[in-house]
């Protein structure tokens, strides 16, 4: 058959090669397509676009990408492209965007677009790919009566023309939008090679040689924006968020970064002018009202999310009324198959059913699933009205009971003590991974099962926890369930249980120092133990208590406590409850200054763990004996024994402990002058208290880091850190440790000759120490506050000062910094010019200096050799002119030992080697001695050989 001229209507030709026509149906091997000049853009039905598009600028472009012909450097031509994600996610407002945008760009797509809304998801409404077809033929200016009737006649015939638009120059782009499956979409799609299409589906849809690109929700600020300009296009200059910003951050968050639903929550603003956003949020705030509320004219959240439901079969069905009764945020598979009483395999097939219809997602590592707060709303509405009071019961059993005993199970896995394992994890470590994966849905349900008519889930899972919230210093978390577990028990009258709830809490409330409650607690919980005859248990009561008692400065009453729970722990031959207590017990004495008990205490407790094979409570008290060590200044030995706690804490990633070791450590390391190593330990230490929000213990790192940075001259930074760990101390109440930082601080201001400062910073910590009656401590600020008096030349307050820190060292027996501040006291009567008494402080200093070194074969000691220097100055100008008894002594044995000590670290301490030398020669001058002082200057000027 012969193409006739007069066949051909609106310029458009159908030319079947080689076949026949079949009433309406048509048979060939080859289609030629005469095609019309233009296709009239306004029948491509593109969708207006919003103004107010905001919070998709990524996925713009990288749409776009795929869009331009013959690709980019970066992508190739993507020629069909899926857009999936939830209902009212913004899938349709995405691709017109992305359409308006290539539509204006030259040369892409001169033939126009083609769009149809497939309606999938509405069965009144949904399009099937025939009337597709048949529109977009007649579209592309198909006469109607040369339109097959089959969908495959009518497929390869819109794939022609669209191949015959292609070659000749005039591409087409093809939108398929709101497709529900597959079948709907695939016979739509071009097949030239040219030809770009973009789909949009609520479902993860398999199609041929598609890329997918999954649409999730708006962040915060995307939102904000977004419903900033929905207000603003319908009501131009409209500040009513910019002014309510704590009633429009709820919105916000009660929409939860669904497009839909903040469009129509700006709608419902929009309507009344005078409405405030406060009201608004009182009709979105109530649970079972928020479906409801977020509704205007036909556009409705529930109707969006009610389309995609209808296309459920019964099994998915059932499973998704049944998530929402899972109290956290995700839930696993096998949690999904306790709760729908099915097996692991049959449940994982239902739910990837639901995530391809976008109805859940995939929430972090596989094998979890989440689900918007909106259709979580939605499913939990469908399981009231569908699923009886009964059925919904039992299966929230299933789920905590599967929660309660899994928990447990992984709980025999972190105690510390040798105990029977549970063979449902292999080791702890798969234990830890379970419970962080589960953490924010065992919360929730151990602190809500109660009122949901569970009363042993709370309790139970309020116990299981109480390791692991400790081991993740959770402790507001252990807190809540306890409070919860305590409510129980004592209505049940279980004593047992009340005393290990008591004991939990009171170990919590400590960690945040809510210390008066937990010392109560503690001595209710030892208190009830003892009454009911368990004295082991009172024993752990006990050592929980003597740590509170030890930070409220009660130290007396805690080495009491400590001491009797050892007693009990022997009796009891629990060798690992004696060596956690004996770590207690040392801490206490330290801070009594009993340090030979202290270092006794920790000894005895490293050899215990030793013994029982326990690493990580080894490590604990390798830390707390290096700490005991400093004390007593054996750092060589204190950074061997925390380097070695480091280790272990870092093999069992227990980041906490590792920060204190660090900080421990460092301290250490600036006391050896290895100030670089030590500013890196406490840098380390300050990242990790970070990163578990604890203030409290990043404040006392900073303390210590200030000091080390002082010590390499970084002034600026020491001062910025240890305001800031002033701040903190402050902001947590810890008022002692404030009065450590103010120390710190007001040593620092005074190095960079900020004295006013220093001296009211360092005044307001002695007042503190005075307030907790810690002497030692007074001590140690009065001696930093009588030196900055000294620089200001206030010497009688610089005296005074200086005398009584002096004063209170000797009471304390703390005879190394005695000797330090007897120096600065000789300083200070020298400058105002008190010879005698200057000579006589630094004598004693001197005098202590040399006990502290008999017997100490590590060298030269520069703490007596400047002692010995300032002696022999201040001897010099108490005689006026004359030599004073002891003076020469005292500058010779200066000079060998600043000597040795050059010869060893040259530039630490070549000033004071020539400062020496020049006093001694001084000396031998006026001793008329002219030969030997000749000798010494040749010294000084490096023409005379050192002295043998």
């Amino acid at each position: 058959m012969e193409p006739q001229e007069d066949d051909r209507t609106d310029g458009t030709n159908n030319y079947i090669s080689g076949g026949v026509f079949l009433h309406t149906v048509i048979q060939g091997r080859d289609i030629t397509v005469h095609l019309p000049p233009q296709v009239p853009l306004a029948l491509s039905g593109l969708p207006e676009v919003s103004q107010a598009f905001t919070g998709r600028d990524d996925h713009l472009d990288q749409l776009l990408k795929g869009l331009v012909p013959g690709g980019t450097e970066e992508q190739k031509p993507v020629l069909v492209t899926a857009v999936s994600g939830l209902a009212g996610i913004g899938k349709t407002e995405l691709v017109a965007q992305t359409a308006h945008r290539a539509l204006k760009e030259p040369g892409w797509f001169p033939g126009g677009i083609l769009f149809v809304d497939m309606a999938g998801y509405d069965p009144e409404r949904s399009v099937s790919p025939e009337k597709a077809l048949d529109g977009w033929l007649r579209a592309l200016g198909m006469p109607g009566e040369h339109i097959p009737e089959g969908l495959q006649d009518r497929q390869r015939l819109y794939r022609s023309v669209l191949a015959a638009f292609a070659k000749q120059g005039r591409r087409i782009l093809v939108i398929i939008d709101n497709a529900a499956s597959t079948e709907q979409a695939g016979p739509l799609l071009p097949t030239d090679g040219t030809t770009a299409t973009l789909v949009t589906s609520r479902q993860a849809l398999t199609l041929r040689n598609a890329r997918h690109h999954d649409l999730d929700v708006l962040d915060e600020d995307a939102s904000a924006a977004l419903l900033e300009r929905e207000l603003r296009c319908a009501r131009d200059g409209d500040t009513r968020l910019a002014d309510a910003p704590n009633a429009t951050a709820t919105i916000i968050r009660l929409c939860a970064g669904l497009p839909l639903a903040l469009c129509i929550a700006a709608a419902l603003l929009a309507e009344f002018p005078t409405r405030p956003a406060a009201d608004l949020v009182e009709d979105l705030e109530v649970e079972h009202r928020r479906l409801g509320g977020l509704a205007l004219d036909d556009r409705a959240v529930r109707a969006s999310f009610g389309l995609s439901y209808r296309l459920l079969d019964a099994d998915r069905a059932r499973l998704f009324r049944l998530l929402p009764l899972n109290l956290g945020p995700d839930l696993s598979t096998e949690a999904a198959a306790h709760l729908a009483d099915l097996g692991l395999y049959e449940t994982k097939q239902l739910l990837l059913a639901l995530a391809r219809a976008h109805l859940i997602g995939p929430a972090a590592g596989w094998g979890r699933w989440r689900m918007h707060d909106l259709v979580r709303l939605f499913a939990d509405e469908l399981g009231h009205t569908h699923d009886g009071p009964h059925l919904r019961q039992s299966a929230r059993t299933r789920l905590f009971t599967h929660y309660e005993t899994t928990t447990a199970a992984a709980d025999t896995h972190l105690g510390l003590r040798p105990q029977p394992r549970s063979s449902r994890f292999e080791d702890r470590k798969a234990a830890l991974q379970w419970l962080d994966a589960e953490y924010a849905n065992l919360i929730p349900t151990a602190t809500t099962a109660l009122a949901l008519g569970h009363p042993t889930t709370a309790v139970s899972l309020g116990s299981s926890l109480a390791n692991y919230l400790n081991h993740h210093r959770r402790f507001h978390d252990l807190i809540t369930v306890t409070t919860t577990v305590l409510t129980i028990v004592c209505v049940f009258g279980d004593r047992h249980r009340e005393a290990m709830a008591l004991n939990n809490l009171g170990v919590a409330l400590r960690e945040v120092r809510r210390f008066g409650k937990a010392i109560d607690t503690l001595t209710k919980a030892a208190d009830i133990y003892r009454e009911t005859g368990d004295r082991h248990r009172e024993a752990m009561a006990l050592t929980s208590l003597g740590l509170a008692l030890q930070e409220v400065r009660r130290f007396g009453e805690a080495i009491d406590a400590h001491t009797k729970a050892v007693d009990i722990y022997r009796q009891f031959g629990d060798r690992h409850g004696e060596g956690g207590t004996l770590g207690n017990l040392g801490l206490a004495l330290q801070e009594v200054r009993r340090f030979g008990e202290a270092i006794d205490a920790h000894t005895k407790a490293a050899d215990l763990y030793r013994q029982l094979g326990d690493r990580h409570s080894e490590g604990k008290t390798l830390g707390n004996l290096g700490f005991a060590l400093e004390e007593v200044r054996r750092f060589g030995e204190a950074i061997d024994f925390l380097t070695k706690a480091v280790a272990i804490y870092r093999e069992f990633g227990d980041r906490h402990a590792e920060a204190t070791a660090l900080n421990n450590l460092g301290r250490a390391l600036r006391e050896m002058r290895r100030f670089g190593e030590a500013i890196d330990a406490h840098t380390k230490a300050v990242a990790i208290y970070r990163e578990f929000g604890d203030r409290h213990s990043e404040a006392g790192v900073l303390t210590n880091l200030g000091v080390a940075l002082q010590e390499v001259r970084r002034s600026g930074e020491a001062i910025d850190t240890l305001t800031k760990a002033v701040a903190i101390y402050r902001e947590t109440g810890d008022r002692h440790a404030e009065a450590t930082a103010l120390n710190n601080l007001g040593g620092v201001l005074q190095l960079v000759s900020r004295f006013g400062e220093a001296i009211d910073t360092l005044t307001k910590a002695v007042a503190i120490y005075r307030e907790f009656g810690d002497r030692h401590s007074e001590a140690m600020v009065l001696n930093n506050l009588g030196r900055a008096l000294q620089e200001v030349r206030r010497f009688g307050e610089a005296i005074n000062t200086l005398t009584k820190a002096a004063d209170i060292y000797r009471e304390t027996g703390d005879r190394h910094r005695e000797a330090t501040v007897l120096n600065s006291l000789g300083l200070a009567l020298r400058e105002a010019s008190r010879f005698g008494e200057a000579v006589a402080a630094l004598n004693q200093a001197v005098e202590i200096y040399r006990l502290l070194t008999t017997g100490d074969e590590s060298g030269p000691n520069p703490e007596l050799a400047n002692s010995l220097l300032l002696l022999a100055w201040s001897g010099l100008e108490a005689g006026q002119g004359c030599v004073l008894p002891g003076t020469l002594p005292a500058a010779e044995e200066a000079a060998d030992l600043f000597d040795r000590l050059a010869a060893e670290d040259p530039a630490s301490f070549t000033v004071q080697l020539q400062a020496s030398l020049e006093l001694l020669a001084m000396v031998l001058e006026l001793l008329h001695r002219t030969w030997e002082a000749e000798q010494v200057r040749r010294r000084l000027t490096g023409t005379a050989p050192p002295r043998e």
